[in-house]
């Protein structure tokens, strides 16, 4: 067999298949992220909390792990609330969250390390198989997962596959959480972004658990899906 020739100069070999990198964030996004982390700390400092949970998970700190999950247009105050009512009552605890694989993820995911989340880098659309396995390892060595199972790209409210499967995989019950903001700024995005402003009063909503069985088949995971999807949109108020 003749040996491959060498790669001319200038020119880089193509990466391997099948390996999707994800971008990684650039000086000025890493300042960004640190401002974000910054105002969102600052923010909620004035903000009001109250809960009503229908999980009982949260009335103590939750003794298994996992699955919590929140729309993608409530990401503002998301880690927020797991420091409050998870982390806090249990400071051993950690999560770890998925997010966009894009350039504008790679921003996210430097303000998830602010807060000491450790970011997976993937969605439906790009790195979705890697990362899905990424969070499921995490899983197994007894982290919390975050999923928005309506990101990155929508369409808003409505969940997708991805949580799914993480339940399944991992056995880790799913904790659909909202809430209502009645001081706020809702951004011309495509899931209408939702920014407190300060002194809000926050609603929490926490809805009952979704558990996803090892053994279902396609059919029963998508009554769940629909199941899931139901219950999040039923403690959402726009």
């Amino acid at each position: 067999m003749a040996a491959a020739s060498p790669p001319t100069r200038g020119h880089r070999p193509p990466p391997p298949s099948g390996v999707v990198v994800p971008h990684k964030p650039k000086w000025h996004q890493q300042l960004a992220a640190a401002l974000i982390f910054a105002l969102a700390r600052g923010l909620a400092a004035t903000v009001r909390f109250r809960m009503h949970d229908a999980s009982g998970y949260f009335s103590a700190a939750p003794q298994g792990k996992i699955i919590f999950t929140i729309w993608h247009n409530r990401l503002a105050l998301a880690l927020i609330l797991y420091r409050r009512y998870v982390a806090r009552r249990d400071p051993s605890r950690k999560l770890v969250a998925m997010v966009s694989a894009s350039r504008d993820g790679g921003m996210l995911a430097r303000v998830l390390e602010h807060f000491g989340v450790e970011p997976v880098r993937g969605s439906s659309s790009r790195r979705g198989a890697q990362a899905l396995r990424e969070m499921v390892s995490w899983g197994e060595r007894g982290h919390d997962l975050a999923i928005t199972p309506d990101g990155p790209r929508g369409p808003r409210y409505v969940v997708q596959e991805g949580v799914i499967s993480t339940a399944q995989l991992t056995g880790l019950p799913i904790v659909p959480v909202a809430y209502h903001l009645n001081w706020k700024i809702c951004l011309n995005s495509w899931d209408r972004f939702q920014m407190p402003l300060p002194f809000a009063l926050c609603k929490i909503n926490v809805g009952r658990v979704v558990r996803v069985p090892r053994e279902a088949t396609e059919a029963e995971r998508e009554v769940l899906r629909q199941q899931l999807e139901t219950e999040l949109r039923a403690i959402t108020r726009d």
